[in-house]
């Protein structure tokens, strides 16, 4: 039987295991199953804790529920945290190994407050062409690739169906993109839906996109820091920034990190 902590970042949700001892051995199948919603245990993903092989506390191992591990999860790393603080806490705060580096976090009550990797690889207004019409994009690397387009009507947008086009697209070849629509609220706040690469479907939220997504929305309206970001489900997530030049430094990535249910299941 397999121990696990069930939990929600934003109203993305996570299955959470503990392998410290290293004797745990999951394939993708086996992630895939535990993250379906019918058969499984259901979530957005799954994260595994692991000894770090450097300095910091504990290692962060990602996977999406298709099985497949990805680099990093802002909404995930925000849950890890309050997990690894679990298990081996309490204390003030807790760093972990990523593929996209090494991020910190700080607990400020039962929010967590992530000092995120530094972001890379911007590029504004790139034309994809997509039937009927080109669509205009920014991108970002936010420890995983992520594409962000304004539009009009948030309620409105057919995030199904032309986020899967953008994730997909041949510009993003080979390994696709995150797809992230904001529309700004007012000058420091916006509302974001965002189709995850990997889960193939839109998310209540995505921490990665939701820092994308203020990046850009400062380098279009020069939008003071700290940007509010709300999500689909329904929660206020807040993004700080530095900014020298052209590059972005001291992100950080701020919002729920909730317990939901412990269990077990036969894996």
């Amino acid at each position: 039987m397999l121990p696990f902590t069930k939990m929600n970042g934003a109203g993305n949700d996570f299955v959470l295991v503990d392998n410290r001892d290293g004797n745990l051995s999951l394939c993708r199948e086996t992630i895939a199953r535990l993250c379906d919603r019918h058969r499984g245990i259901g979530a957005d993903g799954l994260l595994v804790v692991e000894p770090a092989a450097g300095a910091a506390d504990f290692r962060m191992r990602y996977y999406n529920s298709d099985g497949g591990e990805a680099e990093m999860c802002g909404n995930g790393a925000r849950c890890f945290a309050r997990f690894a603080n679990r298990l081996d806490g309490p204390r003030q705060n807790v760093s972990f190994e990523t593929q996209a580096g090494v991020i910190s976090a700080n607990f400020i009550g039962e929010q967590v407050c992530l000092a995120m990797s530094d972001p890379k690889d911007l590029s504004m207004n790139i034309e994809l062409g997509l039937k009927p019409k080109t669509l205009v994009v920014h991108f970002v690397n936010t420890g995983v690739p992520h594409a962000v387009t304004v539009v009009d009507d948030i309620e409105e947008s057919a995030v199904g169906t032309l986020g899967a086009a953008i994730r997909f697209h041949r510009h993003f070849a080979p390994k696709g993109t995150n797809a992230n629509f904001i529309k700004p609220l007012d000058a420091r706040t916006i509302a974001i839906r965002t189709y995850e690469r990997g889960v193939e479907a839109e998310t209540l939220a995505c921490g990665t996109g939701v820092v994308a997504s203020a990046i850009v929305f400062h380098e279009l309206t020069d939008a003071a820091s700290p940007v509010g970001v709300r999500v689909r489900g329904g929660d206020l997530l807040e993004v700080g920034f530095e900014k020298s030049g052209d590059v972005y430094r001291k992100v950080t990535l701020t919002g729920p990190a909730d317990f939901v249910f412990d269990g077990e299941i036969e894996i």
